[in-house]
């Protein structure tokens, strides 16, 4: 990307409502998933049924929407113009175009993510930006709705869609890494509560992986996630962080309440049963887990979940089965 493309796609998004909870470095981070395209007069920009991969910024010229009736006679239903949005509600709930979309004229139009890029990737990367995009989404589809006397409620099919495809892990059914983001930096940052964050991560997967496949992998995934939800209580405090590692968020918590909590996490994966991921072989987890404090975390809230995810890959490498807390010396290893 030239400097110029650089300064034109960052000038364009801080003019966008969308970005505008954003910081100056996120903004950069989407420009470099983003990159612009030029149509000609009645050039499709995307047609009526395919995937939503992108949403789009007009830079110049204008965009129109069309939608077909049971004859096939297309009839305008949008206009687009220079700074306008578009496309975004299909790519959060990843559904197909319900309309199609043509140049007005010599268009040029900025496109997030770039061809080469999927969404899904960028919201496993970036999920703290992710998360603050969508309630932008949500506030603007509310407005939008609100001036034709019609609002959005949060019982509505829209927004649980919304929430489920960006907030909800596929596999296991929990909360993701977005969920995760948008609840630290509520809790750290808006609310100023104290907390720990817990992250769990199976020392013996790999063997369970090597002997019976990654099915069974992903089946005790979803057997492990299902379970610590059960025995958590709330299914709100449960994240599927990534891979096989689960993350626990407890409120007003002090660090020997903290252990405490950890050392039930810990023996409740010990005991947990996998036999059905393992063909019905008897096969038990040992798991290490890590635990990072709020306040006292010697980092940002958006530094936490990354950080304590370390912990038990260094103490698998300890021997496994251990608890370790971020800012001790040696990580505090229990």
């Amino acid at each position: 990307m030239s400097r110029n493309d650089e300064k034109r796609i960052i000038d364009l998004l801080s003019q966008a409502d969308l970005v505008s909870e954003l910081k100056a470095e996120d903004i950069h981070t989407i420009a470099e998933k983003s990159s612009f395209h030029r149509y000609q007069d009645g050039e499709p920009v995307f047609s009526e049924g395919d995937p939503a991969k992108s949403l789009y910024i007009v830079e110049s010229g204008e965009v129109i929407v069309q939608k077909s009736d049971e004859e096939g006679r297309a009839s305008d239903i949008a206009r687009y113009v220079q700074g306008n949005i578009f496309g975004e509600l299909d790519l959060f709930t990843s559904a197909k175009r319900a309309a199609s979309a043509i140049a007005g004229g010599e268009t040029s139009i900025l496109e997030f993510p770039e061809r080469e890029t999927r969404f899904s990737e960028f919201l496993e990367e970036e999920p703290a930006i992710s998360a603050k995009m969508l309630h932008r989404i949500l506030v603007e589809t509310a407005g939008r709705i609100r001036r034709t006397n019609d609002l959005v409620k949060e019982n509505s099919p829209l927004v649980q869609e919304l929430q489920k495809q960006v907030y909800r892990d596929k596999l296991t059914g929990l909360y993701n890494q977005v969920f995760l983001a948008e609840r630290l930096r509520e809790w750290g940052e808006k609310e100023r509560r104290s907390f720990a964050l817990f992250i769990s991560k199976p020392d013996n997967f790999k063997a369970l992986n090597d002997t019976y496949g990654h099915e069974a992998g992903d089946l005790a995934i979803k057997i492990m996630a299902r379970r610590l939800r059960d025995f958590i209580g709330d299914d709100e405090r449960c994240v599927r962080y990534k891979g096989n590692a689960m993350a626990v968020l407890v409120p007003g918590i002090s660090r020997d309440e903290a252990k405490e909590q950890a050392e039930q996490i810990r023996n409740f994966l010990n005991r947990l049963d996998v036999s059905e991921a393992a063909g019905g072989n008897d096969f038990r987890i040992t798991a290490s887990i890590g635990v990072s404090l709020y306040p006292g975390f010697p980092g940002t809230v958006e530094q936490m979940p990354a950080a304590t995810h370390e912990l038990p890959l260094e103490g698998r490498a300890r021997g496994g089965n251990r608890i370790l807390f971020t800012g001790e010396p040696g990580t505090g290893g229990s």
